[in-house]
């Protein structure tokens, strides 16, 4: 898991946050946006997630933020028997799974700009709840098999093309209970009204940011960001 700020490139107060969560095995995602990167929502957060996995939640991988690394999150996963470990200082590679969600999963739904306000956690969080059934139930990943180095070029090789939904549903770990809830789930979900609800959410959130702040410099689009309203791509 890692935390993504969204400060939009401007220094002091309180801005908002979005953790992002990724599992190692099939690739389902979940996020949630949070006021600020305090230990009580983010845990808050992190228990809500939870709650909505397909599977039992074994193991959490963090960096060394104080948002992670704190005693209530440890005692927590100590009482849960929840397996914690984090990544080396400085190493952003101990957490590349997530890390490659950061781009595709939250700065290409929701952008840099900055979020500061209790409305747009909420309508932020309202994206997700729409984005997390589109990517998790229909788009397929690919995940790494292996790689060779000759020199300095490494040809990398993958796996067939899966969504994390079919991944859970070939997955030995997981109960049969929870894989027939995962099928009467997916039964009732229509990829295209996602797709809808997804782009009217963004426009909303677009308007609300820029007519609020359109007096400030820091809401200008950076590193490429063109303002497209469309779910990612994996």
């Amino acid at each position: 898991m890692d935390l993504v700020t969204h400060e939009g490139s401007v220094a002091g107060g309180e801005d908002a946050f979005l953790l992002d969560v990724t599992d190692v095995a099939t690739g389902w995602t979940e996020t949630r946006a949070v006021r600020n990167k305090s230990q009580e929502h983010v845990f808050a957060a992190l228990r809500d997630i939870r709650s909505n996995l397909p599977f039992p939640l074994l193991g959490i991988h963090s960096d060394n933020g104080t948002e992670f690394m704190n005693n209530h999150l440890i005692r927590y996963c100590h009482q849960q028997h929840i397996t914690l470990t984090r990544s080396r200082p400085f190493r952003k590679n101990d957490n590349c799974f997530v890390e490659q969600k950061n781009w595709s999963i939250v700065r290409k739904t929701v952008w840099y700009l900055r979020y500061d306000t209790e409305e747009e956690v909420l309508l932020m969080n309202k994206i997700y709840q729409s984005l997390r059934l589109f990517t998790n139930f229909f788009l397929p990943v690919m995940q790494l098999t292996g790689g060779i180095r000759q020199g300095a070029r490494v040809t990398r090789s993958y796996d067939t093309p899966y969504s994390p939904y079919e991944r859970a549903l070939a997955s030995p770990c997981i109960t049969e209970e929870a894989k027939e809830a995962l099928r009467h789930q997916e039964q009732k979900l229509d990829p295209v009204a996602l797709h809808e609800r997804i782009l009217k959410d963004q426009r909303r959130l677009r308007d609300l940011v820029l007519t609020r702040k359109q007096d400030q410099p820091h809401i200008t689009p950076r590193k490429g960001m063109d303002w497209q309203l469309h779910p990612v791509s994996r």
